[in-house]
């Protein structure tokens, strides 16, 4: 398996002229390998993908594989709703080094599950590296349904999937419909613990952002089979987590970063830096946990 417990989908951090801070990265990387996070997830949603050109996204790939240097894996985000182009893409994260691809859901266009299952088949079957997929309805308008999934799962190199759905419904189907060895990782913080004790396998975290060790703590807790300390550390956080997502990811994450001295940086626009009431909130939540 590609991994086993805490995933960061991290931030790309930017300088206040808009470019890629590269020693910021530097620190991050560090932080997460001192914290024990199990896999770095680079130029996904919370890393501003969307935002970044072709070369930046490629550039910010291999600076972290390099950075890293084998110790956790590296998964490049390299989806985008344009085959060819996720192909492209795929081909020069390959190149990189990288040790797997995230995928996500071809958006906007909205394909059908024929056009869901080719257009995964065709990124699979262009590269060797192992390819995750990413269902997330709530930014794509498309769940893969159970049944692509399934199909897709025959694919040698397709291993696993991030549910960011929140319908733990779905995970248990999917779980009952793929082989034991594929993956299914949470891509909602707030139903971690619940998704595991379906049989998931992690978290890709956008709170492991700001408390690395505390996600992979409560995830290891999970794989230990010690349900009732994961539930009681999920609950516990679950006040911040919820305030991490005030606003559109990563605009709150950011801010709880900048709060706890990490170097998260601005924003690209579209999106801008949260409202005061949401750093507040940031701060009143990262206070009662005796964080500030």
């Amino acid at each position: 398996m590609l991994f086993t417990g805490s995933g960061v989908a991290i931030v790309t951090p930017f300088k206040e002229n808009g470019e890629i801070d590269y020693p910021g990265f530097d620190k991050l990387v560090d932080f997460h390998l001192k914290n024990k996070t199990d896999a770095i997830i680079v130029m996904g949603t919370t890393g501003e993908a969307s935002t970044a050109s072709d070369p930046e996204q490629i550039e910010a790939i291999s600076y972290v594989v390099k950075r890293v240097g084998g110790k956790i894996p590296v998964i490049a985000g390299t989806g985008i709703n344009h085959t060819d182009h996720a192909v492209e893409l795929s081909v020069e994260a390959e190149k990189t080094g990288a040790d797997a691809l995230l995928i996500v859901t071809p958006y906007y266009n909205k394909a059908t599950k024929r056009g869901l299952y080719e257009h995964y088949k065709t990124i699979a079957n262009n590269v060797k590296i192992p390819l995750i997929l990413y269902t997330v309805p709530g930014r794509t308008a498309v769940e893969i349904p159970v049944d692509v999934v399934k199909e897709l799962a025959e694919i040698d190199n397709i291993v696993g999937i991030k549910d960011a759905t929140g319908n733990l419904a779905y995970t248990a189907a999917i779980k009952h419909a793929v082989p034991k060895d594929f993956a299914v990782y949470s891509g909602n913080d707030d139903v971690v613990v619940p998704l595991m004790s379906l049989g998931g396998n992690g978290v890709i975290s956008v709170f492991a952002n700001a408390l690395p060790l505390e996600m992979h703590n409560m995830v290891q807790a999970c794989l230990d089979g010690d349900f009732k300390t994961a539930g009681e550390m999920q609950v516990k956080y679950l006040p911040l987590i919820k305030a991490m997502f005030a606003e559109v990811n990563p605009v709150p994450i950011k801010s709880a970063m900048e709060l706890l001295g990490l170097p998260a940086g601005g924003l690209r626009l579209p999106l801008t830096r949260a409202s005061e009431a949401t750093v507040e909130l940031l701060r009143k939540e990262l206070t009662a946990l005796n964080l500030l």
